[in-house]
């Protein structure tokens, strides 16, 4: 399944709700999740950040945020403002 997106224009409500059905949706299978809203992937088993076109990072969300680089900078932007 390749999402890209997928809860971008929508409220955040809504998106929580999408999120919980696609995540029935994906149990056991393979997934890319293109996103630039950060709660769409918190849960996911890998993360791949990518800058310039190349992967710069990737881990789950807890090891990424442990590093302390491009996606923790991102994931403190969104949710400790």
């Amino acid at each position: 399944m390749i999402l890209d997106e997928a809860t971008s224009s929508i409220d955040t409500k809504t998106e929580k709700d999408i999120q919980v059905v696609i995540s029935e949706l994906m149990k056991g299978r393979t997934s890319f999740v293109i996103v630039h809203r950060l709660s769409t992937i918190r849960n996911a088993d890998l993360i791949l950040v990518m800058k310039d076109g190349d992967i710069v990072e990737q881990e789950n969300n807890d090891e990424l945020l442990k590093i302390n680089g491009i996606y923790a900078s991102l994931y403190n932007t969104q949710f400790n403002q």
